[in-house]
């Protein structure tokens, strides 16, 4: 039988499949035996420190279908590259703020190497307008509840508690990304021991903006791992069945947003920012969709009622006429006040400057006003301490819900109210079977009751 020959064509292809379905995680051990821990879970991409580089351990690694990928920042150069592939990892990540020259020198590596590159620059240097084989930073908040020194949580514009996420961010990212993967590779808090439930909302919290968040452990945690202490093995568990969760329904990161809301950002209004416009919106839970600036036009506003132009000054004359068009359909438009602008984002900076939060104020006095009470695709009540994301299918014949659970406690009796008439809801969760729920009729559509969401939850209508 004649051998198929590859082209470079097909090489690269087949290259962007694999990286679309790897799970990634960083691992500080070269140990082989660490590898059935790894297998414990659907990770099957380790990000590796240099003190971790083994020829050993790739090769293991590689019979069991995981790749390994050799961590180098700035600093170390080109050399280090050679190093990590000498050892026989699958690629390179550049993690950091690099020198264009060094960059360049490594894309070169591993371009004659075919070698697997992925870069995780700061937020601020994401090439958004020409997205590589997969969109990711190493920049981002821990999430949860923001808690102030007084250990009383934080209020947004909204009233509601304040959330520390980088859902909004992302929902941004994950607009402009098109179909490659995105990743975000934050750590845990330093000196800070984690309870479970932290790592599940970390996992859920870029599973709700369709990325995959690169999972680290605090040190603590990873040493009773490493040494198979039931409890940390219980947690890890559970940290894989969450991602199990959402590789099971990965389809749901193609789907469109469902929201009624459009609103249209750029890098230079705040959306590479966490606690910007999006997410002070979100955390009212009003569903809505990011819609980058240089992506405006008729499909990206379609099925929206309103739409929010954070920075209108900055539109150009084709991006205003498409915003004309759409106010002439019938849609409502929101511009962000004159003037109104955020200072340019920092390389280091992930959330708003302390002046920046009375522009913000001002745009969310608005937009409140312009949405009022109308359900925009789905109104929820019962939801402080929560996030959630409204889908589409590409049919348009189901809409998801999801909700993420923030408070570190169960959150019982969530109703959501649905424009739209739906026969049939399921209840799905990471740790729990599926089960149906009662649709009811409401004045605008249809109701449901979910009575509990403990981490994460996903409403399927049809």
């Amino acid at each position: 039988m004649d051998q198929i020959r590859l082209t470079p064509f097909m090489v690269l292809a087949l290259a962007l499949l694999q990286m679309a379905g790897w799970i990634p995680a960083r691992w500080n051990s070269a140990d082989p035996a660490t590898l059935e821990i790894v297998a414990m879970t659907p990770v099957n991409c380790l990000l590796l420190e240099e003190p971790h580089w083994s020829a050993e351990f790739n090769k293991r690694a590689e019979a069991r279908g995981i790749a390994t990928l050799g961590v180098v920042r700035p600093g170390a150069g080109a050399d280090a590259a050679r190093r990590a592939l000498a050892r026989g990892l699958s690629g390179i990540v550049l993690e950091g703020d690099f020198e264009p020259s060094t960059a360049q020198a490594i894309r070169d590596l591993a371009r004659e190497s075919k070698a697997v590159l992925i870069e995780l620059p700061p937020r601020a240097a994401i090439a958004l307008r020409s997205p590589p084989p997969v969109l990711g930073t190493h920049q981002g908040v821990w999430p949860g509840i923001h808690v102030q020194d007084d250990g009383a949580a934080k209020a947004a514009p909204t009233g509601a508690p304040w959330i520390d996420t980088n859902t909004g961010f992302l929902r941004f990212l994950r607009a402009a990304a098109g179909d490659a993967p995105v990743w975000i590779g934050y750590r845990p808090p330093a000196k800070t021991v984690l309870p479970p439930e932290r790592y599940l909302q970390a996992i859920c919290d870029a599973a709700l903006a369709g990325a995959r968040w690169i999972i680290a452990l605090d040190p603590d945690f990873e040493k009773r791992l490493f040494t198979r202490e039931p409890g940390a093995l219980q947690t890890w568990g559970r940290m894989g069945a969450f991602l199990k969760y959402f590789e099971d329904h990965c389809e749901w990161r193609g789907w469109r947003a469902h929201g009624g809301l459009a609103m249209v950002q750029d890098a230079d209004s705040g959306a590479l920012l966490s606690g910007s416009v999006l997410d002070m919106v979100a955390t009212r839970n009003i569903p809505l969709r990011a819609v980058p600036r240089w992506k405006l036009g008729e499909e990206a506003l379609r099925g929206s009622k309103m739409a929010v132009s954070v920075d209108p000054d900055s539109l150009s004359e084709g991006e205003r006429e498409s915003l004309r068009a759409f106010a002439r359909s019938g849609g409502t438009l929101l511009n962000g006040p004159p003037g109104w602008k955020f200072a340019p984002a920092a390389k280091e900076q992930l959330t708003l400057g302390k002046d920046d939060y009375e522009k913000l104020d001002q745009i969310w006095r608005g937009v409140n006003s312009v949405v009022g009470r109308a359900n925009l695709g789905a109104r929820l009540f019962n939801v402080a301490g929560m996030l959630s994301n409204l889908q589409e299918s590409p049919d348009g014949k189901q809409v998801i819900l999801h909700l993420v659970n923030y408070t570190g406690y169960p959150v019982e009796n969530v109703t959501a109210q649905f424009t739209g008439e739906f026969r049939r809801a399921r209840l799905m969760t990471p740790e729990t079977p599926s089960r149906e729920l009662e649709v009811y009729p409401v004045e605008e559509g249809c109701g449901v009751d979910v009575p509990e969401v403990r981490v994460f939850a996903t409403l399927a209508l049809e």
